[in-house]
C-alpha cells in the first residue's frame, strides 16, 4: 500500500489572513497544497470546475492541476495552508511554491513537478472536502504550522509525523462520508471487537457474534469487513494469536498448557492454527529451555 511508503516533506506551513480583496490567479503547483478555510469564503476554480469554499472546507490542490482562488468580498479570509511532498527527494528543498500558469513554467523547472499519487490512495480525497469535524482537523493543522514556524530542535521530524496524522484523519473523514452506514453502526462494531477480544480462549462462530450484536450474520460480515478490512472471524483469530503469543513470550508455562488455556484440543492443533495466522510456529517466540 502506498501509505506505507510515505515520508512527507513540508515545504511551507503558514496561517494567512486577508482583509482586503485577494486573488490567486490561475497557476499550477509543483507540489501539493492543503488549504483550509478557517474564516470567510472563497471561490476556487480547479480544472474549470468551480467550488464555493466556506468555514470547515479544506481544498486539496494537486501537482500540475490548474486552479484559481478568489476571496469573496466583504469578509475577512483566514486560510491556514501547507505545501508538501509525499516523499522527500534530493530536490525537495530546492523546489519553490509556484504562482505561474503551466505555459510560464520554464522547461528546466518541469522536473520539479511531483508525481501525483492521490489516485493510488486507499481513499481518494476530492479537491474540496467538507469536514464533519472541522475543529479537530483545524487544531491538527495549526499545530503543524506552529511547529514549522517555531522551528524547535528536530521540528522536521515532528512535522512529518503530525502531517501523517492529519492526512489519515482526512482519509477517514472522506471514508466515513462515503460510507455513512459504518459510522451509524460503529458503536455496535466496537462492541463486537470488545467481545472478541475478551473471548480469545475459545472458538467463536459468526452465528454467536450475530446473536450478541443483534445484526444479521450476512450483513454483519459485510459491515465488519468494510469497516476494518477483515471478517469478524479473521479479527478473532488475530486476537487469539496475540493473546497466545503473550503467554508464550512472557510465561514459562509449557506450550501444551498454553494450548489448553487457549481452547485447543491439543498442542498440534494449536501450533497449526498459530502458524497459519502468524506465519511462524509458537516455538519461535519461546527459548528452547522454556519450551
Amino acid at each position: 500500500m502506498i501509505l506505507h511508503q510515505i515520508s512527507p516533506y513540508i515545504r511551507v506551513a503558514m496561517d494567512n489572513i486577508e482583509d482586503r480583496p485577494w486573488v490567486i490567479q490561475e497557476r499550477v503547483l509543483f507540489d501539493y497544497e492543503l488549504l483550509y478555510i478557517m474564516e470567510g469564503k472563497v471561490t476556487a476554480t480547479i480544472e474549470d470546475e468551480e467550488y464555493e469554499g466556506e468555514r470547515g472546507d479544506i481544498f486539496l490542490f494537486r501537482p500540475k492541476q490548474k486552479h484559481k482562488i478568489v476571496k469573496v468580498e466583504g469578509r475577512r479570509l483566514r486560510q491556514p495552508h501547507i505545501h508538501f511532498d509525499f516523499f522527500y527527494g534530493e530536490d525537495s528543498e530546492k523546489v519553490k511554491v509556484s504562482f505561474r500558469p503551466l505555459k510560464e513554467i520554464a522547461p528546466e523547472e518541469h522536473n520539479w513537478f511531483r508525481d501525483d499519487i492521490i489516485d493510488q490512495m486507499p481513499v481518494i480525497l476530492p479537491n474540496r472536502l467538507r469536514l464533519r469535524n472541522p475543529i479537530f482537523v483545524e487544531k491538527m493543522l495549526m499545530d503543524i504550522i506552529y511547529e514549522y514556524e517555531t522551528k524547535m530542535p528536530f521540528y522536521e521530524f515532528k512535522v512529518k509525523g503530525m502531517f501523517i496524522q492529519l492526512w489519515i484523519q482526512l482519509l477517514r473523514e472522506n471514508y466515513w462520508s462515503q460510507n455513512p452506514h459504518l459510522e451509524t453502526n460503529m458503536h455496535a462494531l466496537m462492541h463486537i471487537k470488545q467481545y472478541l477480544m475478551h473471548n480469545t480462549n475459545r472458538k467463536v462462530s459468526l452465528d454467536e457474534i450475530a446473536r450478541v450484536s443483534g445484526i444479521s450474520k450476512h450483513y454483519l460480515g459485510r459491515l465488519f469487513h468494510k469497516a476494518f478490512g477483515m471478517s469478524p472471524i479473521q479479527y478473532h483469530h488475530l486476537m487469539r494469536v496475540h493473546a497466545a503469543r503473550h503467554l508464550v513470550q512472557f510465561t514459562t508455562e509449557p506450550l501444551s498448557v498454553i494450548s489448553e488455556k487457549m481452547g485447543f484440543p491439543n498442542i498440534h492443533a494449536f501450533s497449526r492454527f498459530f502458524k497459519t495466522v502468524e506465519g511462524t510456529p509458537p516455538s519461535f517466540y519461546r527459548s528452547s529451555k522454556n519450551s
